[in-house]
């Protein structure tokens, strides 16, 4: 009988042993190393895992000690752009020439280097966050030379060269305060978004995608149709593209070698860091710029080179409220923007509105939009009454100071001699670039490029322009707001108005859109003396007022 029940027992505990889950019996993990699971092993064993797991860990412990550790970052931004270059290396008589260029050019190279040293890391850091080859950072000094205020023939601006419609497109806002083309931020996510979509359209051809970055989507596509019906090859180096694209995509595979070794050409490239130079500082409206400079303790100058995206004195009222600002200055940008109230980030001014104003010309007068006097004084028309007021936003400083603004720009460029007569003239209605070069011999591309504008850019009524002009007969014509030179040369059209019943210097200077104290001095009337019917005077109509 006790044989019998031993042998129970013994049947009992195999069948234990043998309904246990596979994965307890086999993973140390889910032993308790106090007790023995099949009872067959006690705690002292030295193959044991009570014993074994702290023997395991100290060996595994010790391999990673052993094992080969991750190397720090490279403290040159050089450095790691070399290392995420991603595309395929050629050698291609097109890439030759253009490396042959840079490579005779180490001025130029080094100042390029220079202009990209407050962004580029943040451009890297953003290639290499989506995933693009870290050569594409470079394509800035294709494209624009890294000048952030650059504006091309083909209407194209900032480092990345967008085209209007091609920015809107990729969410770059643009109006007269703002210009998100030359926001070097947010047109390099632009850029990578727009990049990121030509690479899947052409099926991971990064050559095609850069192809038709430069020159559309649609070129590229037509020309590799072309190939195809022709039973060529369609890779970009068979296809037949514009002469600016076949020598676009060979520059940046030329930079590329050249970035790769350039010690070994000759070529000293200025060391950049490996780390962020700028930060964003977010506002909660709108600040002057030369008030912002201050607070941040850095050059009007800097400011607008960091922030190129503002094309006037102040930041847009409506957005974006983000700043760009050295590191080493957020601290004491944000000290100072505590002590400053927020009724002091901009000047204001209130204005008394004067018989012949008009919205555009008080907005010219002061330097702001015409939305910005409608918005801040909620009118829903144009039309004004004398002795109304209106509140103006104004710079706390000269227009002068602003020299990087595209007002200031634009005069700046303008007034850069050249060769030919200077003639300054006011844009009437049907003026067109054609024209107008007709008329005084020079080129479109010429007189667009004077004026800091693309040959397909509209003219406006009242806009000034500055041409070159190659005839000798050419006049100047003058049109201010702040200084009124001599009529003779100022006004496009002299009239003669015959004074009727019930006129007055208001109603006729409000008629005309002149100022009254002009129509006493071009009739030397006295103040005091009374018109009377019939009585002649002289205006000088600006035409181009008259139309808008």
């Amino acid at each position: 009988m006790a044989r019998l029940a031993l042998i129970l027992a013994f049947v009992s505990l195999s069948a234990c042993n043998t309904l246990l889950p596979r994965t307890t019996q086999e993973d140390p993990a889910r032993v308790q190393p106090e007790t023995a699971v099949s009872g067959t092993r006690s705690v002292a064993d030295a193959d044991h895992p009570a014993v074994l797991w702290p023997a395991m860990r100290a060996e595994r412990e010790s391999q990673a000690d052993h094992q080969p550790t991750e190397p720090p970052p490279p403290e040159d931004l050089w450095e790691r752009i070399r290392a995420g270059f991603a595309l395929a290396d050629v050698d291609h008589p097109r890439i030759r020439t253009q490396f042959d260029w840079y490579a005779r050019h180490p001025a130029y190279m080094a100042r390029v280097a220079e202009r990209a040293r407050p962004y580029l890391y943040h451009i890297v850091d953003m290639m290499e966050e989506h995933g693009l080859p870290t050569e594409i950072a470079l394509l800035p000094i294709v494209e624009s030379a890294f000048q952030p205020f650059a504006y091309s023939h083909g209407r194209a601006a900032g480092i990345w060269q967008f085209i209007p419609a091609t920015g809107r497109r990729y969410g770059l806002k643009q109006n007269w305060w703002y210009d998100g083309r030359r926001d070097v931020l947010a047109s390099t996510r632009a850029a990578i978004e727009l990049l990121d979509n030509l690479h899947r359209e052409f099926h991971g051809d990064w050559l095609l995608a850069l192809a038709a970055y430069n020159s559309g989507s649609g070129t590229v596509r037509r020309a590799v149709r072309n190939n195809r019906r022709r039973g060529r090859p369609t890779d970009f180096w068979h296809l037949k593209l514009p002469p600016e694209t076949r020598a676009y995509v060979p520059k940046l595979l030329a930079l590329k070698k050249l970035i790769a070794s350039p010690e070994a050409y000759g070529i000293e490239l200025p060391a950049i860091p490996n780390e962020p130079y700028l930060a964003e500082v977010h506002l909660d409206g709108q600040i002057d710029l030369a008030r912002a400079a201050e607070l941040a303790d850095i050059p009007l100058d800097e400011l607008y080179r960091l922030n190129p995206g503002f094309n006037r004195w102040a930041t847009d009222p409506d957005g974006p409220h983000i700043l760009l600002i050295p590191r080493s200055k957020v601290d004491t940008f944000h000290a100072g923007l505590q002590k400053l109230p927020p009724g002091q980030r901009i000047s204001w001014i209130r204005y008394r509105i004067r018989p012949g104003d008009t919205l555009s010309t008080i907005a010219v007068r002061h330097n702001v939009s015409i939305a910005t006097l409608k918005r801040v004084n909620h009118l829903r028309g144009t039309r004004l009454r004398a002795g109304h007021s209106l509140m103006i936003p104004v710079a706390s400083r000269s227009p002068r100071d602003y020299r990087l603004s595209a007002d200031q720009r634009t005069r700046r460029l303008q007034n850069t001699p050249r060769k030919g007569t200077k003639v300054v003239y006011i844009v009437r209605p049907g003026d067109t670039f054609w024209d107008l070069s007709r008329k005084h011999g020079v080129s479109v591309r010429a007189l667009a490029k004077w004026n800091g504008m693309a040959p397909r850019d509209p003219l406006k009524p009242g806009q000034k322009l500055v041409i070159w002009s190659r005839r000798g007969n050419a006049k100047v014509v003058y049109q201010t707001v702040d200084y009124t030179p001599p009529p003779s040369r100022r006004i496009t059209k002299r009239i003669g108005y015959r004074v009727r019943k019930g006129d007055s210097l208001a109603r006729i200077s409000r008629k005309f859109r002149v100022s009254i104290s002009q129509l006493r001095r071009w009739n030397n009337l006295p103040k005091g003396k009374y018109l009377q019917p019939g009585q002649r005077l002289t205006v000088y109509v600006d035409v181009t007022a008259q139309s808008s």
